[in-house]
Parts: structure tokens; sequence; C-alpha cells
């Protein structure tokens, strides 16, 4: 999951005197209608947001302490935003102190490779499951965020995660699924923190895209964590078991609830548009000569005087030049994705029932599945492909490749969405997922690390580029709601995953190739049919822009005759 580039609660407004070469789609675009809300709940339908958490402007804080809030976010991010997607590092710990071998002992009668295999899938669903909260809680997170504030989501992200961390410690000792709960409550710790932490982005709107590439990567590398564990664990030949760990790990929660009180914000940085409302707000008429008293002159001029400190507060965070040239960039990127803007003037029901929305919620299911499925049977793909020495050497290399893929893949997802058209990124996704495809049904080891090398940038490029679909077709004043359901029903759908699970190990014999065939197949004729709809689509779009330019071409020059 990674919504980096729909600039998280940034909003972008136009920022220069309008003029006529402006874009006919970009031209209608107002900051209030473009600010982006992780809220599901269609603002037509909402309840006013808690006038105890209205935004605050980042130049009302200081600067040091908006770096502090900005460095600490990122730590912290670094240990608890996507740790359970290290699922492939932790999962041969876990089988090795004898997750669920109890369970699974007495179906095998004893049998070793009945028991591994019981516990693989087992142990499978907890990741599935785990995988699926990550998605689903999107949903009451953005409605927690705008009606709390960040600090309130933290802290509640913080608490499960503690929750998670005990029960994984004594998971033996409860009397019910402790690892099952305990990764559950894990999963669901990282996006109340992460997400909550995207509003950090206005602290500093010139370097909002730096800011959310730092919480991106750093979402990205936790999934080392459980990377950096296993090593600790087998240099210690197994002495620092799961439960010392997680015990330790509950400094991580801890940490965050501290600083949620000393250093974070307890409301939300105001976006660039709400910054720019704020200073175009037209003061109170002053009233007339003869009704002017000196209460009255001494109110009037502290109004003028606050209105002065926040222009020139503004203005010093903003930067005058810096915007007039991200509106120009704006406005490029907008031309260039060829779709942008087609859905924005429909309600969200009507954008759900649309084949804009049914062909991306489709291929988001099934590449989301794909995924998901991955990493979790990684290993047990390549035992059966190749042999246990090399599933190993592979599923290593795997726990080190998905954390560093997704920081590399930063700065290139976005050059690839910003300087694009939308069918292009579409295309791109579809053949990389095609191939990866095929390199997963190949049994050699070449074919393996180039299958793992593209699936980990694959992975952030394919989150990223949907989230960048949804703003530019949907628009941002339905995004939270739009955007929210793909996730969700995504995540649900991926709850077959343990089926196609018990596909592989007994319905096919440990045969990874008809399940994988059967994903390929599948994405690929999604894909297709996404792709070939957008071009036709964008292909009418392009054609109807160039009448009207030719409509209000002739008509210029029928108002405007030249008498030469």
């Amino acid at each position: 999951m990674s919504l980096n580039r729909v600039s998280s609660l940034e909003t972008f407004a136009i920022l220069q005197v309008p003029t006529d070469q402006r874009s006919r789609r970009s031209s209608d675009a107002s900051a209030r209608a473009r600010k982006l809300s992780f809220n599901p709940i269609p603002q037509e339908w909402d309840a006013p947001t808690l006038d105890s958490v209205h935004a605050v402007g980042a130049f009302e804080v200081r600067k040091w302490k908006r770096v502090l809030q900005v460095v600490a976010t990122v730590i912290y991010c670094l240990f608890a935003a996507g740790i359970v997607f290290g699922f492939a590092a932790i999962k041969p710990v876990l089988i090795d102190e004898g997750a669920y071998r109890e369970t699974c002992a007495a179906p095998g009668a004893g049998d070793p490779k009945a028991v591994k295999k019981c516990q693989d899938i087992k142990l499978n669903t907890m990741f599935t499951v785990a995988a699926v909260a990550t998605n689903v809680a999107a949903l009451p997170i953005g409605a927690i965020l705008d009606h709390y504030g960040p600090r309130v989501c933290c802290l509640m992200g913080s608490v499960f995660l503690a929750i998670g961390a005990l029960l994984m410690a004594f998971e033996s000792q409860v009397p019910f699924d402790g690892l099952f709960f305990g990764y559950l409550f894990l999963a669901l710790g990282g996006p109340f923190t992460y997400i909550s932490s995207f509003q950090l982005s206005n602290a500093f709107p010139r370097n909002s895209g730096l800011i959310l590439a730092l919480l991106t990567g750093a979402f990205d590398a936790s999934s080392a964590l459980f990377l950096v564990y296993r090593k600790i664990y087998e240099s210690s030949n197994g002495a620092f078991g799961h439960r010392k760990f997680f015990l330790g790990y509950l400094i991580v929660p801890a940490i965050i609830i501290i600083l949620q009180f000393i250093l974070m914000p307890a409301q939300s940085y105001k976006t660039v548009g709400e910054l720019v409302e704020e200073i175009e707000e037209p003061m109170r008429d002053p009233q007339p000569y003869d009704q002017i008293d000196e209460h009255t002159a001494l109110l009037q001029e502290e109004e003028r005087q606050h209105h002065a400190e926040v222009v020139e507060g503004v203005q010093k965070v903003l930067g005058t030049t810096k915007a007039d040239k991200q509106a120009k960039r704006e406005e490029k990127k907008n031309e260039i994705s060829g779709v942008w803007g087609v859905m924005h003037h429909f309600n969200a029901l009507d954008q759900i029932k649309s084949p804009w929305f049914i062909l991306i919620c489709l291929f988001t299911v099934i590449q989301m599945t794909r995924i998901n499925y991955f990493v979790a049977t990684v290993d047990t793909q390549y035992e059966a492909l190749l042999s246990e020495e090399k599933s190993v050497e592979l599923n290593h290399f795997f726990d080190v490749a998905l954390p560093v893929g997704g920081i590399i893949s930063i700065p290139f997802i976005g050059t690839v969405l910003d300087r694009t058209s939308t069918v292009t990124v579409l295309s791109v996704l579809v053949t990389c997922a095609t191939i990866i495809g095929l390199l997963g049904i190949i049994p050699e080891m070449w074919a393996g690390y180039a299958n793992i090398c593209l699936f980990t940038l694959y992975r952030p490029f394919y989150y990223t580029a949907v989230s960048d679909y949804s703003a530019k077709v949907f628009g941002f004043r339905t995004f939270g709601t739009v955007y929210g359901t793909i996730i969700c029903l995504s995540g649900l759908l991926n709850l077959a995953q343990p089926g196609l699970v018990y596909l592989f190990h007994y319905t096919f014999h440990d045969n990874p190739l008809p399940v994988n065939i059967m994903l390929l197949s599948a994405g690929l004729i999604v894909g297709t049919a996404l792709v070939t709809f957008v071009a036709i689509k964008a292909k009418h779009i392009k054609r109807q822009m160039l009448e009207q330019e030719a409509e209000a071409a002739t008509s210029s020059s029928f108002l405007n005759p030249r008498w030469d």
C-alpha cells in the first residue's frame, strides 16, 4: 500500500492570475475542490469536523520544531509502518520455534513434511488476514483522521502495535491463537501510524514531495525489521527467540506515544489551498466614518495587522515564484495524462458504477492477490521449482530486495507518472505483471533472481500508479470514497488467497505452475481490457479538445475580424 503520488493531504492551488492559456480541464479546479481526504464517507453525508482539530498553518510553528517532527516521523515509520510485510523473513523463525506444530501434528500423524505443510498454510493465512487488514483499515482511518486529527489516529496505532507485540510474545499462554491476532494487531497499527503522518508534507509545502518520498521509503524499508531480527536469531543460534524480540519491540509504541504529546502536532497542517484561501479571504468592510469609535478603530487595526502577518507567513512557507512554477508543472502533468478530470464532475456513486472504476478495481484485486500470494509463498514455490537449498538462497535474497527495491524505485516512479500518459503507465503495469508471471513459471535460478528483482520494483510502482490513476480520473473531492473502496474490496477479496495456497499444496500436489498460470492469465485479460478502454477514451477526449479549440479559434476570428 502506497499513496505517495497523490500528495497525501496536500492541496494544490492555482496561485497565478487566471490566463486564457490555461487548459480547459485544469482551469476549473478550485483549491477547495482539490483537497485530498482519506475519509471514505462522501462529503455530502459527512458530519462537520470538530473545531478542536482545525488545521494550523505551517508558519505558526517554529521551523526547528517542524524539522524535528518530520525526522521523528520518518524514524518511527521505519520501525512501525509496514513491518508485517517482512513476513517472508520471520516465517522461518516462527516455524523453527514450533509455531502451530502441536495443532498440525495430529492430521499428519507426525510426518515432518505434512506438519511443515500445515504450518505453512496456517502462517500464510495469518499473513493474508494481516495484509487484508492493512487495506480495509484505510476506511476507518480516513474518517478518524479527518474528525479527530493525526494525534488520536497515531495513538490508536501505537496501542494496536503494543497489543500485537504482547500477543506475539505470549502467544503460547493465551487461550486463543495469539500469533494470528498478534500479527493482525501489528498490521492494524502500521497504517494508523503511517497514514496519519502524511499531513506532515504540508509542514514544508516547498518540499512536500521530498517528505512524502521519505515517508514512503520508510514504509517500504520497515519490512526489513524482521530481516534484521532473523539475522540476530540465527547468529544467537535461536537463543534470542521471538518472545524476547517482541517484548523489546514494545519500546517502539512507547516512544511513539511519548512523541505525540511532547513533539507531534495534534492538528493537521493546513494544505497549500487552505493557506491561499486564508490570505485571499476578504477583510470585513470598514464601517462608515461617522460610526467609527476608538474601540472599532482599534479592532480594525488589529485585524489589518493580523492579516498582514498571515500573508507574510504564508508567503514565507510557500514562495510566490515557486508556487507559480508548481502551478505550471501541475497543468502540464494534467495535459500529459490524457484522462485528467474525465470523471471529476460525477458523484461518487456514478464513478463507482462506471467502467473506469470497475476495470481498475478488478485489476487491483488480481494484482494485489498475486503480490500477497508471492510474498507468502516465495520460499515454498521455489522449493518446488528448484530445490530446498536454492529456495533458501532466493528467499534470503528476497528479504533484502523487498525493502531495497521499494526505496530504489521512488524517484523512478515519480518520473514515469509525471512525464507519461495514463495509458502508458497502465501498459507498463500490465507488461511488467505479465513478465513477472512468466518468470515465475521458469524453473531456473536466473529466472528466480530476475523475478524477485522485477517484483520488488513493480510492487511499489503498482500501488502508487493505482492511487495516481484514482486521483487523475476521479478527482480529489471523492478520492477517499473511491480509492478507499478499491483498496477495501481488493483486500476483502484477498481472503481467497488461503484457497490458492490450498490448491498449490493439496490439489496440485506442491506444483506452483497451475496457480501462477491462472493468476497470470486473469491479470493479462483484465489488464488488456483496462488499457484498451482507457486508450479509446483518451483518444476520444483528445479529439473533443481539438474540436473545442478549433471552435474557439473560429469564434474568436469571427468576433475579432482582421481588416487588412
